[in-house]
């Protein structure tokens, strides 16, 4: 397996270290609510840009680094305020030795654990896996591969619970065709998934299927996965064919029940589906969605839309206060600063 350091003989020199557009009127009012939320004249930056085609799962990591998916070139990829983005760990995803096939091989949604160590959906490696310390060449530990001794489809997006049990998502979209009918799919369901005690496991050690639950399999394209602050609900998304946003309560154990719409967004023209998802810490939900990022209270009313020009994909709360949004979208980083600050992992 080769891996490339985060080192300056590595930089992408075609992409910008620093802002190159600013983009006000930038912002879609919809509900009075939403000016607790966002600032009177916000103001959309793109800070980089230049990437292959579709960049993803965004995390920020010590309070200074943003770490994201750069999924057609195999990459994950570091970049900082003010600096040249340049790769941080190659492959990210496929490691095979004949050509991959599809358009995208590399790794998807990234979140950090308790103790901060870097957990990446393998998307196009078929897994779930963490780095135990945050540097490319530290041991790597899968978490969850297969479910019943069959292979995962693509795992997508995740996100930890503050029990250490971990919740992702596994739509087809890591497979060569990204279809249901691929010739390397062995499961039937596009399902959501727990790993019951996932930061207990010990560096190195094999994954144990014991603890992989399947919790939803009644969504065609489950995509984005967020928990709710105080963790009594989980939110899910569906990019296709609908497009929706879905609501479940979580027992104690870690269960779902109470499957619930809070939005369906089917009916919008504007390029981009429900896909990454966070939340702020006063329970509101911003998600990927037509047009831009989606801002939904916690009851599911839409309170307005941060109108991206390039179709997102996710997004990850940064900088020193926790209250810049950063998004992932084709080939560019954007940020936004609001007034509230989100949840971390």
């Amino acid at each position: 397996m080769t891996r490339v350091r985060d080192a300056s003989a590595v930089l992408c020199a075609a992409l910008l270290a620093s802002a190159t557009s600013l983009f006000s009127q930038s912002v879609e009012k919809l509900d009075p609510a939403l000016d607790r939320l966002v600032p009177a004249k916000p103001t959309l930056v793109r800070d980089a840009t230049g990437f292959n085609k579709w960049i993803e799962g965004p995390v920020w990591i010590d309070n200074r680094t943003l770490l994201f998916a750069e999924i057609p070139g195999n990459n994950i990829m570091r970049w900082r305020p003010g600096e040249v983005a340049s790769v941080f760990l190659h492959p990210s995803g496929y490691k095979g030795s004949a050509p991959f096939g599809g358009p995208e091989p590399g790794s998807n949604g990234m979140t950090l654990d308790a103790q901060q160590r870097l957990t990446v959906a393998g998307h196009a490696q078929r897994d779930v896996w963490r780095l135990e310390k945050p540097d490319p060449w530290s041991q790597v530990t899968v978490l969850a591969d297969k479910y019943q001794g069959k292979q995962l489809n693509s795992p997508n997006d995740l996100v930890y619970r503050s029990d250490g049990s971990l919740y992702f998502t596994d739509p087809p979209y890591g497979l060569p065709s990204q279809s249901d009918r691929d010739p390397a799919r062995q499961l039937r369901v596009n399902g959501v998934y727990r790993i019951a005690g996932a930061t207990e496991q010990k560096p190195g050690s094999p994954p144990d299927p014991a603890r992989l639950q399947l919790l939803i399999q009644d969504l065609p394209r489950p995509n984005g996965i967020a928990l709710s602050p105080d963790e009594k609900f989980l939110y899910v998304d569906n990019s296709g064919p609908k497009k929706l946003w879905m609501r479940y309560r979580v027992q104690p154990d870690g269960s779902l029940t109470g499957g619930k719409l809070l939005y369906d967004a089917t009916s919008e023209r504007a390029p981009g589906n429900p896909d990454g998802m966070k939340v702020d810490r006063e329970g509101n939900i911003y998600s990927a969605g037509p047009g831009g990022v989606w801002i939904f209270s916690a009851e599911g009313k839409h309170l307005g839309t941060i109108k991206v020009p390039e179709t997102v994909s996710n997004m990850a709360w940064g900088g020193y206060l926790g209250k810049t949004l950063y998004m992932t979208a084709s080939t560019s980083i954007y940020s936004i600063q609001l007034n509230v600050e989100g949840v971390r992992p």
